[in-house]
């Protein structure tokens, strides 16, 4: 009779044994698997190295590249597959261990459609994170991006697509915008510039009619008519500032019609003749022939350009103006014997604000914005400004206008 002890110890040993095997057997599922997908990071690794190595070369778009990737990857699985249901079914074939062919089919699918999963979720995530990377970076850069932080750009470094020409579009937007915060931060800075000088000579002169001047009569007299210029420097710039704000805003409205250029010249010549009689005035030519423009705004931009030429010239010097019809466009010339511009100076001469005088010296007058809203108008008009000067020789001033069709 078999002993009990006996028996239970050979049941104990025997699950012990299966229970080993059993270890065994996935341990080496286990270590078959991380081997599995080491070689498969490996080969993705690889694969999508080559691929950036073309794509970084070439231009290919993001739909040529979802196309490309997901067909690589359906052929590498398929051949990954095929491989081991092939290899598998053969070996157990020739060797003639398999008895059930479907079962033992059915197992190798299953296996080789698990790889595959793998496979396309380690390839599809590697390419979806390559593909939303600079989407990501570029929502990042945008969040961090303030009013008083413009001066970050997103990496345009990588393959040539939609994604890089996005960046690259982003930065230059960034880069219009600084220029156009910054302009607009000089603008406001050299405004309340302008503005503070007018200011605190009125304040000035109230303070000088609190004091002395209830009973001087000449120090009332002069007190009134410094405030009331002063008042009409400050009326004259904010007009201008008003003009550019609307230029900017492209809300200045413009009033075209066809009129003869030439009668508006004579028009400001004369008048020029009749309140200037420091400087000599010329008119060399004035030839006949009409244009389609704002007949106002034209004939304040050449007020403009006069008035700085008569400026800026020494009394007895010489100011000549001139126009003609070259290859069906209006050409107008303004000349003069001034003191000239600095070769420094002359990229900045219509420039808001700006003066070759840094010291803002306000002995000549104006505001520091005639040119720029002269340019504005002219340019306005399909107009063209050449300007050219020599420093103790003069300035020449070319206006170029299409002639009325």
């Amino acid at each position: 009779m078999n002993n009990p002890k006996s028996s239970f110890k050979n049941i104990h040993d025997i699950i012990l044994k299966i229970i080993s095997i059993i270890k065994f057997i996935f341990n080496a599922i286990k270590l078959a698997i991380i081997v599995l997908l080491l070689i498969l990071k490996f080969m993705s690794n690889l694969i999508f190295k080559f691929i950036d190595k073309i794509t970084n070369k070439l231009r290919f778009s993001i739909k040529f590249k979802l196309v490309f990737t997901y067909v690589f990857i359906f052929i590498l699985i398929s051949i990954i597959t095929d491989m081991i249901t092939l290899g598998t079914f053969n070996y157990y074939v020739n060797s003639g261990k398999m008895l059930n062919y479907s079962n033992f089919l059915f197992g190798i699918l299953i296996f080789s459609n698990i790889t595959g999963i793998i496979i396309v979720i380690m390839l599809s995530t590697k390419n979806s994170e390559k593909l939303i990377s600079p989407i990501e970076n570029l929502t990042d850069m945008a969040k961090k991006i303030s009013i008083d932080d413009l001066d970050k750009r997103i990496d345009v470094k990588g393959s040539k697509d939609e994604l890089k020409e996005l960046a690259i579009t982003f930065n230059n937007m960034l880069d219009r915008i600084q220029e156009s915060v910054e302009k607009q931060n000089q603008f406001v800075s050299d405004a309340s510039h302008e503005l503070r000088t007018p200011i605190a000579v009125i304040q000035g002169y109230i303070n000088l009619l609190d004091r002395w001047g209830k009973d001087d009569k000449a120090v009332l007299n002069e007190s009134i008519q410094a405030i009331k210029d002063e008042s009409e420097n400050m009326k004259h710039l904010i007009e201008n500032l008003l003009f550019l704000a609307r230029s900017d805003k492209h809300t200045q409205k413009i009033h075209k019609e066809k009129f003869m250029l030439n009668e508006i010249i004579d028009e400001i010549v004369t008048e020029t003749k009749m309140i200037d009689t420091s400087h000599i005035i010329l008119m060399e030519k004035n030839e006949e022939f009409m244009i389609n423009a704002d007949k106002n705004l034209i004939k304040e931009a050449l007020r403009i350009f006069i008035d700085n030429s008569i400026k800026y010239t020494p009394p007895k010097g010489t100011i000549k103006i001139s126009s003609w019809v070259k290859n069906y466009t209006s050409i107008i010339t303004i000349e003069d014997t001034g003191i000239g511009i600095s070769r420094k100076d002359l990229p900045h001469i219509f420039d808001r604000f700006y003066r070759a005088d840094k010291a803002r010296n306000r002995e000549k007058g104006g505001t520091g914005l005639g040119l720029s809203i002269a340019k504005w108008i002219i340019e306005s008009h399909e107009g063209i400004i050449n300007v050219t000067s020599e420093q103790d020789k003069g300035t020449k001033i070319k206006i170029e206008l299409p002639l009325a069709v």
